[in-house]
């Protein structure tokens, strides 16, 4: 638990307040201001510093200008399955539930109208549970008004306390009327707090307008002796905050986070209720563990009470230190927002799955560093999110709870396949699906390409724009019927293929004068940079890309090809083992992992990385082809040359080319028996020859001979010949 930093308070931090002198913790010195780092200009375009998913390349300010990448459509829709697991719990007793003695703990008492604390010990004795305030004359009172056995409204009798919460008790209760089903009653913990009265008479205003299978239902609201109750469904689970204090109590008092794929899924559980309430202009402004039951079956918005409509201008702004956005904070303070709702969904993620005791202290506005953080070394799309989700600039956070979600989903997707060595493929809403791959070497024509946004007005004239040489289409796109944001991009993407620098450039500048969020103009500015063989240049552009939508693989992949093409092998690598093992339909992540495994001295890596393109990919056979070449490379040892001949016959390939795969062989066998001697013996063969190198040499003679005959070429033909001559044995004959 974190200590308090008041000179001779030896209290610990608790919900933001010390449990002993009950006061909020001071500001540590050299912390940030509540509004955050100043946003910096983007990096410069010609970095030459290595980076990898391993290190911490985008740990700066820089690329969080490029954040707000929902104004350009980053993926609406669902993928059509989450590979997360939601764990189950077992069925509970509500009656189990019951608080044996329904009391507030000293160091939650406040005073309802200057916050003071209030019901305090003084002098051994211990602190009332109603009086008055010291500081402002205000009443308090912390006594649960309803006792077991009461009946509400002639309908609802209380069985006992549930809980306490910053707005009230809370009773569990039968419908009398109704089956005699489980409710939940939810009175004021403090009777003359006006704005707790206020935030309780809202919570039953909205809750009566919402309807969402992730966020608790609203039955009825009902009074007893002068009290308001909010009459609620039981949904019959534990809160986050009080499993995350079940696993901390296990683990003898230390912190226990939870697997990372149960907190992605937790949060993934959540958004489309964040989502839900921000499609009929509400936001939730209070999210974090306590806030959030788990049931049996899934997870329910609790507390509605600091649910603040948009545009109102006016009201109580409701949130929690550690959890609430900066903007909220300062004095001069922004209403609250989609992205600020969407920041409490971040913190509450990281407080899920990180040792994060600091969230409402010395982090209350920041992240642990990558550096030393475990779970951001092995997991660097899950900081970039959470970088991006609570980035100082509202601006610069995801902007929709479903862009959000599309983007945990692709972190996802990287944990379970990083987990269970067990692909975790989804279709991106973003980039095209198929890919042509290649052994020869990395190269910008090998990425994938951006998807047309399908509400774009232009969508359906793009569509019916033939292929065509690159002056052609230029020349199409500007007569466009509309010139819209992705007839802009599509001529960004001529541009390119035209090989037109200067146009280029004027017209992506273009597009981010016009919205300086636009992603895609990074995307095309890295494109070509890779198509000028300029790598440090495209990969400035490619990070920023990869912050912007950190759940993509494409801007990993362009990455990778960046690393490579600059000869950085192992960085490459890195990049493309995580596109190739989350989804093998990425097959130019595949090839470009063997071709560093194979440059890095890793032949077995190389052979395990060929293994991963499907038999239902078209590259499956280039794969199995390259993966020959793969055992005959260098000085192969005997195992190796058996192991390419299995390899090559068992290749879906025409006979030419296998008569070449088998002259390799052949080669690679003779050099072995000229180099070793005693590795010579007739006894075992390859492909059919003894390892003899006589036999060699007459199988490697008639196999070049028989390729001279079908050459393309009289020059060809002519080479074979003089290979035949010069393998064939010397006899005297």
């Amino acid at each position: 638990m974190l200590s308090c930093a008041r000179p001779a308070c030896t209290g610990t931090i608790k919900d933001g307040w010390c449990d002993l002198c009950g006061l909020a913790p001071p500001r540590p010195e050299g912390a940030p201001s509540a509004a955050g780092p100043a946003a910096v200009e983007a990096p410069a375009t010609d970095s030459d510093r290595p980076w990898s998913p391993s290190d911490g390349g985008i740990d700066d300010a820089a690329t969080r200008r490029w954040g707000g990448s929902a104004r350009t459509r980053t993926a609406a829709r669902r993928h059509a399955a989450d590979p997360g697991e939601f764990p189950p719990i077992p069925s509970r007793d509500p009656l189990q539930a019951i608080m044996p003695d329904p009391t507030v703990p000293e160091h939650g008492r406040f005073c309802g109208r200057c916050r003071s604390a209030v019901g305090r010990s003084h002098n051994d004795a211990p602190g009332p549970t109603e009086g008055f305030c010291r500081q402002c004359g205000a009443r308090y009172s912390f006594t649960p008004k309803l006792r077991a056995g009461d009946v509400v409204a002639g309908q609802y009798e209380v069985v006992g306390c549930l809980a306490h919460g910053g707005l009230g008790w809370i009773y569990l209760a039968k419908d009398t009327k109704v089956a005699n089903r489980w409710v939940v009653l939810k009175g004021l913990l403090n009777a003359a707090d006006d704005e707790a009265m206020t935030a309780a008479r809202a919570e039953l205003e909205f809750l009566a307008e919402v309807s969402h299978q992730n966020i608790v239902k609203m039955f009825n609201f009902a009074a007893r002796d002068g009290w308001d109750y909010i009459v609620m469904e039981y949904v019959g689970g534990d809160s986050l905050k009080a499993l995350l204090e079940a696993r901390r109590e296990r683990n003898g008092g230390r912190s226990s986070p939870l697997p990372v794929r149960v907190a992605i899924e937790y949060v993934l559980q959540i958004l489309p209720a964040l989502g839900y309430l921000h499609d009929n202009g509400l936001l939730f402004c209070d999210l974090k563990p306590d806030n959030v039951i788990r049931t049996k079956d899934s997870l329910k918005l609790i507390d509605l009470g600091g649910v603040y409509r948009m545009g109102s201008g006016s009201g109580t702004i409701y949130g929690t230190t550690g959890y609430q956005a900066p903007e909220l904070e300062v004095e001069d303070r922004a209403e609250p927002s989609v992205p600020s709702d969407l920041y409490t969904a971040a913190r509450l993620l990281a407080v899920l799955c990180l040792d994060f005791d600091d969230v409402q202290a010395q982090r209350r506005h920041s992240l642990p560093p990558k550096r030393g953080t475990p779970l951001f070394e092995r997991y660097d799309a899950l900081y970039q999110l959470l970088g991006k989700a609570t980035a100082p600039n509202p601006d610069d956070r995801f902007q929709s709870a479903e862009e959000m979600a599309d983007q945990l989903r692709g972190v996802l997707r990287e944990v379970v396949a990083h987990e269970t060595g067990e692909p975790a493929p989804a279709r991106s809403t973003l980039f095209t699906a198929v890919f042509v791959a290649s052994h020869d070497g990395p190269d910008a024509q090998l990425l994938p390409t951006l998807l047309v946004a399908t509400d774009d007005l232009a969508a359906g004239w793009l569509a019916t724009l033939a292929a065509a040489q690159p002056d052609e289409v230029i020349s199409a796109l500007r007569r466009a019927p509309q010139e819209t944001i992705e007839v802009r991009l599509r001529l960004a993407q001529a541009l390119i293929d035209a090989q037109d620098a200067d146009e280029l450039h004027e017209l992506l500048a273009e597009i981010e004068r016009r919205d300086p969020w636009e992603w895609r103009a990074q995307w095309y500015r890295g494109v070509a940079a890779l198509a000028q063989k300029l790598p440090f240049a495209a990969r400035a552009s490619f990070e920023i890309v990869y912050h912007a939508i950190p759940g993509e693989l494409a801007p990993k992949l362009a990455l990778g090809v960046c690393a490579e093409l600059a000869g950085e092998h192992e960085v490459a690598a890195g990049w493309y083992e995580i596109v190739s093992r989350t989804d093998p339909v990425y097959s130019t992540a595949t090839f470009g992992l063997a071709r560093c495994r194979m440059a890095c001295g890793d032949v077995a890596g190389a052979l395990a990385a060929y293994e991963r393109v499907p038999e239902t990919s078209s590259a499956h056979g280039r794969a199995q082809v390259a993966r020959v070449s793969c055992l005959l490379a260098g000085e192969p040892a005997i195992d190796s040359l058996a192991a390419a001949a299995k390899a090559i016959q068992a290749l879906d390939v025409d006979a030419r080319q296998r008569a070449q795969l088998h002259a390799e062989l052949l080669i690679k066998a003779l050099s072995l028996v000229q180099r070793e001697p005693r590795a010579a013996d007739s006894e075992r063969s390859l492909a059919g020859c003894p390892l003899d190198e006589v036999q060699l040499r007459l199988r490697l003679e008639l196999t070049y001979r028989a390729l001279a005959a079908g050459a393309a070429s009289a020059g060809e033909r002519i080479r074979l010949v003089d290979e035949a001559n010069a393998v064939r044995p010397r006899t005297w004959r």
